[in-house]
C-alpha cells in the first residue's frame, strides 16, 4: 500500500519540467538574474490577474506582509489587527517594524476574522488590518473592507493560501489598499523556491514599495526612504511562475473536485468538515475539525495516510512571547487550534487516493 502524502510536489512540477528547465536555461544564458525581463513580465502578468494596476516581486510571503505594513505608513509603537490562527506569519511581520499585534478571534463556521471581535478593535484606531484569507478560502472581505473604511484604517489582504480565489467581479488581492501574496513552492502558484509579492492599485503604494523592496533607494545606491531592505523576487522564480500562472486557474479547480467529493462522502458524524468549496475558495488546504484530533490523526497514519496541523500553537500562546499576551482571550481560536486537521488535497491526487482518503475517516473509531 503506496503512503498518500499530505502534498506531492514532485508530481506538480513534472508536467512543468521541460518548459521550467527551459525558461533556466534562458535566464542562465541571459546574463541577467535580478529585477530583469522576466520579474518585470511576471509582474506585469499577475497583476492583470489579480486585476489591479500594480505587483512587486519580494523575496518571500513574510517580507510582503512587512513591506507591505511599512508602505501603508505602519510604524512603531502602532497596533495592527491581525488574527492567531494562521501560522505566526502576519504576527512576525508586525512584530518586525516594532508594532503590535492586536488579534480579533476567529468565527467557528469558516474559521475567519470574526466581525464583532473586529468591530471592538477598530475603535482602538489600530494602524491597520490584515485581513487572512484562511486555507484558501476567501474571508468577508467586503464586510472587513466597509469596516476598515468607516474607520479610516487601510486594509491589507493576506492572499498567501488564496490565490485565484473569486466572489463575484473580484479576485483575492483586488479589494483591500494592498494586498499580499507568498509564491513558497506548496502554495497553489508556488515557485521552486521562496517568492512573493505585493499588490495594489495605488501608484504611490507602488512606487514606494518599489523603493522599500531594494534597499529605499529611489535610483542606484541612492536611499531616500528609512525601512528599505533586499528583498526582490529573482529571475529564475519569476520565470517558473510565468509557465505555472496560465494553468492556476485548472489546477484550482481540481482542488475543488477533491474537496467537494470529501464533503460529500466523507459521513463521520465525529468529523466536522468545512463547507463545499465554490469560486471564492481555492481549497489550499482541506481542514476538517475533530475534537478527538489525536487518535483520529494516528487513524490515518496506520493507513497509510498524512496529516497535518495547521496550525497548532496560536500566535498570542506562541512560546517566544512569554507572558507578553496571557491577558489575550480568544476562545474560538484556541478551541480551533486543539481540533483542526488537514487531510491530503492536491490537484495531482488520484481518485483511488482521494477514496483511500474518505474510506479511513469512515472507518476511524474514536
Amino acid at each position: 500500500m503506496e503512503h498518500i502524502p499530505i502534498n506531492d510536489l514532485h508530481r506538480h512540477n513534472a508536467s512543468f519540467e521541460e518548459r521550467m528547465i527551459g525558461a533556466a536555461t534562458k535566464v542562465l544564458s541571459s546574463g541577467w538574474y535580478v529585477l530583469g525581463e522576466q520579474v518585470r513580465s511576471f509582474e506585469k502578468e499577475f497583476a492583470e490577474y489579480c486585476g489591479v494596476s500594480y505587483c512587486i516581486g519580494t523575496g518571500n510571503g513574510t517580507d510582503a506582509l512587512e513591506l507591505g505594513l511599512r508602505a501603508l505608513g505602519v510604524g512603531a509603537g502602532q497596533t495592527v489587527v491581525t488574527v492567531a490562527n494562521a501560522g505566526m506569519y502576519s504576527t512576525s511581520a508586525i512584530r518586525s517594524i516594532g508594532a503590535e499585534p492586536l488579534f480579533a478571534d476567529i468565527n467557528p463556521v469558516d474559521m475567519e476574522i470574526d466581525l464583532s471581535s473586529l468591530e471592538l478593535l477598530i475603535n482602538q484606531r489600530p494602524a491597520a488590518v490584515i485581513l487572512t484569507h484562511l486555507y484558501g478560502r476567501l474571508a468577508a472581505v467586503q464586510q472587513v473592507s466597509d469596516i476598515c473604511a468607516r474607520a479610516g484604517v487601510p486594509l491589507l489582504e493576506d492572499c498567501a493560501q488564496a490565490h485565484g480565489a473569486t466572489r463575484g467581479e473580484f479576485k483575492a488581492g483586488s479589494v483591500g489598499t494592498i494586498a499580499c501574496f507568498s509564491f513558497y513552492p506548496t502554495k497553489n502558484l508556488g515557485a521552486l523556491g521562496d517568492g512573493g509579492a505585493v499588490v495594489t492599485s495605488d501608484p504611490d503604494m507602488a512606487a514606494t514599495l518599489r523603493t522599500l523592496h531594494q534597499y529605499g533607494w529611489s535610483s542606484k545606491y541612492r536611499a531616500t526612504r528609512e525601512g528599505g531592505r533586499n528583498s526582490r523576487l529573482d529571475e529564475i522564480q519569476a520565470s517558473f511562475l510565468r509557465i505555472k500562472l496560465p494553468s492556476l486557474d485548472g489546477l484550482n479547480e481540481l482542488r475543488r473536485e477533491i474537496a467537494r467529493r470529501y464533503v460529500r462522502e466523507i459521513a463521520h458524524p465525529l468529523l466536522k468538515l468545512p463547507q463545499s468549496p465554490s469560486s471564492d475558495d481555492v481549497a489550499h488546504l482541506f481542514v476538517v475539525r475533530c475534537a478527538s484530533r489525536d487518535s483520529l490523526q494516528a487513524h490515518l497514519g496506520k493507513a497509510g495516510i498524512s496529516s497535518d496541523i495547521h496550525y497548532p500553537v496560536p500566535d498570542h500562546r506562541q512560546a517566544c512571547f512569554g507572558d507578553r499576551y496571557s491577558r489575550v482571550d480568544l476562545p474560538e481560536t484556541e478551541r480551533a487550534c486543539t481540533e483542526i486537521l488537514t487531510l491530503p488535497c492536491f490537484p495531482e491526487m488520484t481518485d483511488e487516493e482521494v477514496g483511500r482518503v474518505i474510506d479511513a475517516c469512515n472507518s476511524w473509531s474514536s
